[in-house]
């Protein structure tokens, strides 16, 4: 009889139809987009520290960061592959992650309103044993419109910016103040689906 998902053989491995994909966060929206893929998945968040380097950019804290909560959980669970992944939003070479009150997603939002920024996530896939099979990093870019006082304030009383890097959800209601997108619309919502799909291909956790 073949193994289950998960079931490890003998000699303590597991075969080759029994891998297990786990996704190092506890991002619904990730999970999501991997479900949009079809592809079997449990989810295992990874805690790290997520505070930037002195001088380190967007690309690279987000792939650092992708890495770092990978391996975070191959550490516990050797015999599977794991995804990790992070975005970040940047603005004049300022960093926004996730608000850490409210008056600060005030100020992120007043920040981007009528403007350009840009959007990097970094994903890194890890084979069993640890090792990084691939480790990347899509930008895409976001411009706002002009998003008056009152409608700034509207948005941020429904909670939706309080979790998410730059203080809004491209795929809620956060896309009413989005006037345009370049490059991967789900880059923005935090996992790269294009790019992703390839690396689970070529890893073969992902049959057509």
């Amino acid at each position: 009889m073949r193994p289950h998902i998960g079931q490890l053989d003998s000699s303590g491995v597991r075969p080759e139809h029994a891998r297990v994909l786990v996704l190092a966060s506890a991002s619904p929206r990730r999970r999501e987009l991997l479900g949009w893929l079809g592809v079997e998945h449990v989810v295992e968040p990874a805690d790290v520290d997520e505070r930037a380097r002195p001088a380190e950019t967007g690309p690279e804290l987000v792939r650092r960061l992708a890495t770092a909560k990978a391996a975070a959980i191959a550490v516990r669970r050797p015999h599977d592959w794991v995804l990790g992944a992070d975005t970040i939003v940047e603005i004049d070479g300022e960093l926004l992650g996730k608000p850490v009150d409210r008056p600060d997603g005030t100020r992120m939002l007043a920040r981007l309103s009528g403007r350009e920024h840009r959007v990097a996530t970094g994903f890194a896939l890890l084979a069993p044993g640890g090792a990084v099979r691939v480790a990347d990093v899509v930008l895409s870019r976001v411009r706002f419109r002009r998003i008056e006082q009152r409608a700034l304030a509207a948005y941020l009383e429904t909670g939706e910016p309080d979790d998410k890097a730059g203080a809004y959800a491209i795929q809620g209601l956060g896309a009413a103040l989005i006037e345009r997108v370049e490059g991967s619309f789900t880059n923005v919502m935090g996992l790269p689906l294009v790019e992703v799909e390839r690396a689970l291909e070529e890893a073969g956790l992902l049959v057509r």
